[in-house]
């Protein structure tokens, strides 16, 4: 089984308009970052989690044209925004695209986005929509999600599983269930949000995120959903031999 980081930005990506690079090295292509996204692939299997809205362009540096299925992770605008890119997937499909929300968000999505699921003026729709059960198989993929806290909303934990191998994928969280350190328990690649040093309200900081790490002992962490104050060669310098920062292209196999 195979992630690839498909963006380890912040919202506002790196560099932020204006061209402000904040304390990363412009010249250091790890530090370009467009907004978080991932993809899982085994065997013949592709899963999408959220459509951010550097998608487009994502998908044409990954070489990928279709996916099996969609999973929003929640319904903030850097993980949906993106989700009219899934029309060019489902002329390419030649049917609407699986996506996979738990209630609350699929809930917002359909509220926000309707005519995606429902079809508009002559237009079909290009994805469906169902909610995301605690355990679902899609394809060779089996996976696994729990509600996670985020401010005053919650964002899907997921964890992927095939032949043995586990991915975990925890974005957008400001805190650490019970619930959560099950899922997250016995992974080969752990991708985890740290935003930035100084705390947050709605994710976690790096010290944050390295003490689940230390906790958690996933053989192998990638940090993601970075702003411009994390410089890719200063964390790396850093960080233990198990964790490293995340960054657009990257491709680690469990």
């Amino acid at each position: 089984m195979k992630v690839r980081i498909l963006g380890s930005g912040t919202s506002s990506g790196v560099p932020r308009i204006g061209n402000d690079w904040g304390d990363c090295d412009p010249d250091e292509p790890r530090n370009r970052r467009t907004r978080s996204s991932i993809l899982v692939e085994h065997d013949d299997t592709r899963i999408l989690v959220d459509t951010s809205p550097d998608m487009r362009q994502q998908l044409l540096d990954a070489q990928i044209v279709t996916v099996d299925a969609v999973i929003w992770t929640h319904e903030h605008a850097d993980h949906v925004f993106g989700i009219d890119d899934l029309r060019q997937v489902y002329h390419a499909l030649g049917r609407p695209v699986q996506g996979y929300a738990r209630p609350r968000t699929a809930q917002a999505l359909r509220r926000q986005f309707g005519y995606v699921f429902e079809g508009n003026g002559g237009y079909p729709p290009t994805a469906t929509l169902e909610e995301l059960p605690d355990r679902l198989r899609i394809g060779s993929i089996d996976v696994r999600a729990v509600d996670q806290p985020h401010g005053g909303i919650t964002s899907a934990g997921l964890r992927f599983e095939a032949r043995g191998a586990a991915i975990g994928y925890a974005t957008d969280l400001s805190g650490m269930t019970e619930d959560m350190r099950s899922l997250y328990e016995g992974l080969d690649v752990w991708i985890v949000d740290a935003l930035r040093r100084r705390p947050h309200p709605t994710h976690p900081d790096l010290a944050t995120a390295m003490q689940w790490h230390s906790e958690l002992r996933p053989r192998r962490t990638a940090l993601v959903h970075m702003d411009q104050s994390m410089d890719y060669a200063g964390l790396r310098a850093e960080l233990p031999h198990d964790a490293e920062p995340g960054f657009d292209g990257l491709e680690m196999t469990a």
